[in-house]
């Protein structure tokens, strides 16, 4: 901490002493977007509550938790933007890594920690595909055994089943992965895992704790060689722990109860009582236009997102995608301005220090899709609105998955050998009819509307002639 007085001026520091922070934030899988997301917001709520310091806990592995050790809990946040600021974070007062369960199990039963938040990736809540607790995951079986947690949700139901036993109030779970309902779902999951050892300890769970659904969004690419170069030549010291993130960050919480709680609205937070209408702006939107993006700029040769918007007719076209093709399929959202909305997300995509490839977009195309545009097709078709600008992005997909059968390249999706079969030779008429066969990617709706069938395959036959820029015109 001794280092923060020597910083340049231009490096913000915390504005609290972080000697001064008591732990009220648990957090679960402490990577690169939680430092540079959640751990922001209270960061800033530090500022005048000093009760929200995070324990950061990483169990499997000891990189993270190892570096801020070494940095006395600090590191820099690096904001990249066409003006680019640096800012130390100091939220982060306590951290552990593997072998440390003892000290997990003692934080969650402590009334001061309040708060349980997570990024441990979708797959780590232990989900099956309906999005139910899956009892047969190793982690959730070894769990049923006994002993020290191998889950996420076996620690929430060890440390809830704590509280309870002290007579306490339960701590309030925050869900930060990319997980539509994920509140929902981590609660069901949790009730589910408690119901295994105690009944009434289920039904406590359910009737006293919070698990607000959450939306989280801010790109942040992966710490490197560069970024660490570039933050010790900025502050003069060594930084492994630094992290990368764009200006924009949105954090959007639904509603609960808690008394004297954080106040993370004024921090940026946003309080709503429809996280799913935002989450729908942000897949049909942001993911949608992203999708487009990819599949269109990598037909045109580019190889970024702020590539493909640097061309002005491609740029032109997802304008009006999204507000004339997709936004009118959204539902009003209350506290949400979907045009303005809209022209962040496209602001966001000019940001040249942003490096996001329109490759790696594409993969995965066939779970993609179906959400974030066949989903606004389908709204289009039920209303009698023109599909023919929306057939645009599809057909580029089904045109980038031709080109990636014909070069014999490597197609990252889970039904990649089956895509590549049917795309093989086909002519575009006929690569069309086979692709709309697949009734995972286009439900009956979709694959049996003339109109858009029509669309998509007269889109592909343009594409297949290089004549994208007739596409771009609609």
């Amino acid at each position: 901490m001794q280092t923060l007085g020597a910083l340049p001026a231009a490096v913000s520091r915390p504005a609290y002493d972080p000697a001064q922070v008591a732990t009220g934030v648990v957090h679960f899988g402490p990577g690169a977007f939680h430092r540079g997301h959640q751990a922001a917001y209270f960061d800033s709520v530090l500022a005048s509550d000093p009760r929200w310091g995070i324990a950061a806990v990483s169990l499997r592995s000891p990189g993270t938790v190892e570096a801020l050790a070494a940095q006395d809990g600090l590191y820099t946040l690096a904001i990249l933007d066409r003006e680019p600021s640096m800012r130390v974070i100091g939220a982060h007062r306590t951290w552990i890594g593997p072998g440390g369960g003892a000290k997990v199990a003692a934080l969650l039963a402590n009334p001061q920690v309040r708060i349980v938040t997570s990024t441990v990736t979708e797959k780590g809540y232990c989900l099956a595909g309906d999005g139910t607790l899956d009892m047969s995951h190793p982690d959730i079986v070894a769990d049923l055994q006994g002993g020290e947690p191998r889950s996420f949700v076996g620690w929430l139901v060890q440390g809830l089943a704590a509280r309870r036993a002290a007579g306490g109030d339960p701590f309030m779970v925050l869900c930060c992965d990319n997980l539509s309902g994920n509140g929902g779902k981590l609660r069901a999951a949790t009730i589910a895992l408690a119901e295994t050892r105690d009944v009434d300890l289920a039904k406590w769970i359910a009737d006293t704790a919070a698990f607000p659904d959450t939306m989280v969004d801010s790109i942040t690419p992966a710490s490197d060689d560069a970024l660490y170069a570039k933050v010790a030549a900025e502050l003069g010291v060594e930084d492994r722990a630094t992290v990368q993130r764009e200006a924009f960050t949105q954090w959007v919480i639904g509603p609960y109860q808690f008394a004297d709680g954080p106040d993370l609205a004024a921090a940026g937070a946003t309080l709503t009582s429809d996280v799913g209408g935002y989450e729908r702006a942000k897949l049909r939107i942001l993911n949608g236009l992203h999708s487009s993006l990819a599949y269109l700029g990598l037909a045109m040769g580019l190889e970024t997102v702020a590539d493909a918007m640097g061309e002005p007719a491609l740029a032109a076209f997802a304008e009006r995608l999204a507000l004339q093709d997709i936004v009118p399929a959204l539902d009003p959202v209350a506290g949400l301005d979907h045009a303005a909305y809209t022209q962040a997300v496209l602001n966001r995509f000019r940001n040249p220090a942003i490096r996001h490839l329109l490759s790696q977009i594409a993969w995965d195309g066939s779970q993609k899709l179906p959400y974030r545009l066949l989903d606004t097709v389908a709204a289009a078709i039920r209303a009698g609105r023109p599909v023919d600008r929306l057939a645009v992005p599809v057909a580029a997909w089904m045109h980038f998955i031709a080109r990636r059968a014909a070069e014999r390249a490597a197609i990252t999706d889970p039904l990649a050998a089956p895509l590549a079969e049917a795309a093989a030779g086909a002519a575009p008429a006929e690569l069309a009819e086979r692709l709309f066969a697949f009734d995972s990617i286009f439900r009956p709706e979709i694959a049996g509307n003339a109109a858009f069938r029509r669309a998509v395959t007269g889109a592909v036959e343009t594409l297949a002639e290089r004549r994208i820029e007739a596409l771009l015109a609609r």
